[in-house]
């Protein structure tokens, strides 16, 4: 499974293509799969996205995992204040 992510170029957010558009939850990402090059070339051409990335995961019941821990916190959000970022929308 592959995941393609990035940052939002005016606000920082951490977000994760769902095969339509953006989403700011992990759980929201879709398979990319063979289809994940020609899709990042795309996206960086057309959207205001940056440091987009391929990142490999696994499929859970609870949704994509990353297999990076940098990429797990991105998806997380910050690990200290469970207040802030995209854990707090949940």
């Amino acid at each position: 499974m592959r995941l393609l992510t990035g940052n939002v170029l005016e606000t920082g957010d951490v977000v994760w293509w769902d095969g339509t558009g953006w989403s700011r939850h992990l759980h929201d990402a879709a398979d990319v799969g063979a289809d994940g090059e020609a899709l990042l070339a795309a996206t960086l051409a057309a959207e205001r996205i940056n440091d987009a990335a391929l990142v490999d995961a696994a499929p859970t019941a609870d949704g994509p995992r990353p297999r990076t821990m940098r990429e797990r916190v991105r998806g997380a959000g910050p690990s200290v204040r469970r207040d802030l970022g995209v854990q707090a929308d949940v």
